[in-house]
């Protein structure tokens, strides 16, 4: 490993414990800053109104950290809208905001548009899909950016077990993302969960940098904000273990086919062909291909879109 990256071990990486609510809460009434929670939802019933009343109980009922809690809804077709408000979270549906330009499917889309309708000064994203959620998630990635000026975006690291067996899940992450950040941007090996839903960053930060549509957004803002902010301005908190709802492996093979495309792209922003991808069913009369296309799309950097500015300047 680079000793760069074994000194950011050492003094980037964190555990959830070692900055206590108190401590946390003074940083924040010191610096007036501001702090949204976004959920982006798909399907989300089961789970979303837990982790939206865990987060209203803690961090906005019992100790005023949070400010906001927003659910971008980009479709469902249960109750999670309805779910989410009645927890207590403001909903906004992906294609109310910035209806001028048609919204696409994809994570990155909804995480990207929720700068549109959130104000704080520092933003947390949190996966809806959550179970078992405790809002150490959201004081653990929060904390340093209150308590460190120098800290521009924070990932929590977690056990992620699978099937029972621990420390099997995420297999995405072992099998494509940590060899490409290794072999092309080994300042970024240290990173336990790079491609987890958890984070939280400034806004000054997030609004220069450009959104992969889909499932490569986690690789493309680590890479993006290493090139923009160096190293040392990235960390990561231990939160603990993380339980959520796992995809089947035709799906992981869909989400990892886009993160290759997000990488490729940083590596030689060529003009290549629409990639797809295709894998197979047994149907009867045997293995049927599926073809899909891969997520290429990205959106510019929220500072470039001229709603988003003339919200600032009102």
């Amino acid at each position: 490993m680079l000793e760069e990256v074994e000194r950011w071990l050492s003094t980037r990486s964190w555990s959830v414990t070692d900055r206590p609510l108190h401590q946390i809460m003074a940083a924040k009434r010191a610096s007036g800053s501001s702090v949204s929670v976004v959920l982006p939802a798909l399907n989300e019933e089961e789970t979303v109104g837990e982790i939206v009343s865990v987060i209203r109980h803690d961090l906005v009922r019992q100790v005023p950290l949070v400010d906001e809690i927003v659910v971008v809804d980009s479709g469902s077709t249960d109750r999670t809208s309805q779910v989410a408000a009645a927890a207590g979270a403001r909903v906004v549906h992906r294609d109310a905001i910035l209806p001028r330009i048609p919204a696409v499917p994809g994570k990155g889309e909804v995480l990207w548009r929720s700068l549109l309708v959130t104000g704080g000064d520092i933003i947390c994203f949190v996966d809806a899909d959550l179970k078992e959620f405790s809002s150490d998630f959201v004081t653990g990635i929060v904390g340093p950016l209150l308590t460190d000026p120098d800290v521009d975006l924070v990932k929590a690291m977690y056990d992620r077990p699978l099937g029972g067996a621990a420390g099997q899940g995420g297999r995405v992450t072992e099998l494509m993302a940590r060899p490409l950040l290794n072999m092309h941007w080994p300042q970024l090996a240290g990173f336990v969960q790079p491609l987890g839903g958890e984070y939280a960053a400034r806004r000054s930060l997030l609004e220069r940098l450009p959104f992969p549509v889909g499932y490569g957004v986690e690789l493309g803002m680590l890479v993006d904000a290493l090139h923009l902010v160096g190293l040392d301005a990235l960390a990561q908190v231990d939160v603990g273990v993380r339980k959520h709802r796992h995809q089947d492996g035709q799906a992981l093979g869909r989400m990892a086919a886009a993160i290759y495309r997000t990488a490729q792209l940083r590596l030689a922003r060529g003009h290549l062909i629409r990639p797809a991808l295709t894998q197979f069913e047994r149907g009867a009369d045997g293995f049927e291909p599926r073809t899909y296309s891969v997520d290429t799309e990205e959106r510019p950097p929220m500072a470039e879109i001229a709603e988003y500015m003339e919200r600032k300047v009102a």
